[in-house]
């Protein structure tokens, strides 16, 4: 398990102070309604897509290459509804991080919970699959209402952040597994816990299936979710997790778990991974993360980079 981060007189450094009065300003913004931090964060989406015009670039390099066939006037609203929930996406930090539970469970909807309580009854662990959608920090704390569960994470390389940011991430949840700490979440697999594991962005050549995603036909997948689920005494459930409209809050949506998975063909079960994260998109395409740079790795290192 990957230990909590300790408070220490360290984290009360002056090179920490800005910081410490940017967070405190954040906190004091999380307790406006619902729907004021929706239109902040809708304005912040778009005057940073302005200022960082490297973001609007990636976005619309990755759904030119994802739909190549989608006319432009129809890519570009799509790339501005995405900056929009771009900006968003840092007011649902907060409502993931600080918000009381009271609070949270008015905008939090659970649909298929029955499908991951029948894998758990069966004594098995559950490898939860989620893709990168922009309100993630928030859908986490609405599936620990319904059950409190473990994450795999990337922990900060700024101290204070990484100090809030693992408390904020495990609240209402049980606690953070380090990304690079496979064993653990082994470990919390087998021993029945649900785990959440997000197979959909280009982790790199090493452990990589390059396997069709959209329009790509070679987008590097990495292997980690073959690995859990032949390793782990686990069943894999993939999850919808989606920004209802009208101000209505966020709803999580679990699957039956994949069959026969992941089988001797790891070319296949990539494929169906991929196939799955493409419809979990598809239902709300704006709310994707087209920020990342999915396609930067390609088979043949010396090729030109697509972007």
């Amino acid at each position: 398990m990957y230990q909590a981060p300790p408070f220490s007189l360290t984290l009360l450094h002056p090179r920490y102070w800005l910081l410490w009065l940017a967070l405190g300003i954040a906190y004091l913004i999380s307790w406006l309604p619902y729907r004021i931090l929706m239109l902040l964060g809708r304005g912040l989406g778009r005057l940073s897509f302005k200022l960082l015009k490297s973001r609007g670039r990636i976005a619309r390099r990755n759904l030119e290459l994802c739909f190549p066939d989608m006319p432009d006037h129809e890519r570009e609203l799509l790339v501005q509804r995405n900056a929009e929930e771009t900006g968003c996406a840092a007011m649902e930090t907060l409502i993931g991080w600080w918000w009381p539970t009271w609070r949270i469970r008015r905008f939090a909807h659970f649909k298929g919970y029955e499908h991951i309580q029948a894998e758990l009854a069966k004594g098995k662990g559950v490898l939860l699959l989620a893709p990168h959608m922009l309100h993630l920090e928030a859908a986490g704390r609405v599936f620990g209402l319904t059950h409190p569960s473990i994450g795999f994470y990337r922990p900060h390389n700024n101290a204070l952040m990484e100090f809030f940011m693992y408390r904020g991430r495990s609240r209402g949840n049980k606690y953070m597994i380090g990304k690079r700490d496979v064993k653990a979440l082994l470990r919390a697999l087998n021993d029945g816990e649900v785990c959440f594991y997000l197979p959909d962005q280009d982790y790199g050549r090493n452990r990589a299936i390059f396997a069709p995603f959209f329009a790509v036909q070679e987008t590097a997948c990495t292997n980690g979710t073959l690995l859990f689920a032949s390793a782990a005494n686990c069943a894999v459930i993939p999850i919808y997790t989606s920004k209802l409209p009208n101000n209505q809050g966020y709803q999580i949506e679990a699957l039956p778990a994949l069959t026969d998975f992941p089988g001797k063909d790891e070319y296949a079960a990539i494929c169906r991974v991929n196939q799955w994260v493409e419809q979990a998109i598809l239902k709300h395409p704006e709310q994707y993360m087209w920020v990342h740079r999915r396609f930067k790795t390609r088979p043949d290192p010396d090729a030109p980079s697509l972007y």
